[in-house]
């Protein structure tokens, strides 16, 4: 599998990168995780549109899934879509959400999108093994695990600590992981993991690589990066367009 980071800032897009977006590829199957704030831009760098297999949406907040309204738009006035429907896979009413996020008297987009209501199980998507696990955050959201060729990759979106996350992650060979939160007294609970505990979830997880992800523009990476490191020294702070071999 290779791993494209289109877009990685937490919560907002920052200065030098969209929010959340994650293209995933194995034979010639592309899939995007997330398509966030600003992200849909720096997609068109890597790849058309048009080229995208499937869409898998963690949860419903923006920097997460804002830009599926371009998506949306591109693929209805580019003159270049030539596929039919994209597979979305996203939370129970993601089209409804989406739909209002794009025009709320525009109608339906499922003239674009097929869309499929996730929970935590497990199917086949292309060339993958697809397994979700509920995470801890106020909305729905799932992390996704993604095996193909023998190797898998785990994607946490955005969680609080969670044990179902650990026991999904289990022996995978990249852990994506968020780690929003910096390492401060009295921080909310189940909402966004700290460096330190993205790196005790690789650990107790046994991952052979942490890529750390979702740092917002106002909280120092580089902290991040070491907070997550003292405790599972095998991570990487992911860059902004950064190809990644799982």
């Amino acid at each position: 599998m290779r791993l494209t980071v289109i877009g990685c800032s937490g919560s907002a897009p920052g200065p030098d990168s969209p929010a959340s977006c994650y293209l995933v590829e194995h034979d010639g199957y592309r899939l995007l995780l997330d398509l966030g704030s600003g992200a849909f831009g720096t997609l068109q760098q890597v790849v058309s549109p048009g080229d995208v297999d499937a869409v898998f949406l963690s949860h419903l907040h923006a920097d997460h899934c804002l830009d599926v309204a371009p998506f949306v738009v591109w693929h209805r006035y580019s003159g270049q879509a030539s596929r039919d429907r994209v597979p979305l896979y996203a939370p129970v009413g993601a089209d409804r959400r989406l739909r209002l996020a794009y025009d709320a008297a525009d109608g339906p987009i499922d003239d674009v999108f097929e869309t499929f209501a996730i929970g935590p199980g497990e199917w086949e998507l292309g060339p993958f093994h697809v397994a979700t696990a509920r995470t801890a955050h106020p909305v729905e959201c799932h992390a996704v695990r993604l095996t193909a060729g023998g190797r898998s990759l785990v994607y946490t979106g955005d969680t609080g600590v969670c044990a179902a996350v650990v026991d999904l992650a289990r022996g995978a060979d990249v852990l994506l992981a968020e780690a929003a939160y910096p390492d401060v007294p009295d921080l909310p609970p189940d909402l966004h993991l700290t460096g330190r505990e993205a790196g005790e979830h690789a650990r107790d997880a046994g991952v052979g690589r942490l890529l750390l992800t979702h740092v917002p523009p106002w909280v120092d990476p580089a902290g991040q990066l070491a907070d997550a490191a003292a405790v599972f020294p095998a991570t990487e702070l992911v860059q902004p367009l950064g190809v990644y071999t799982v």
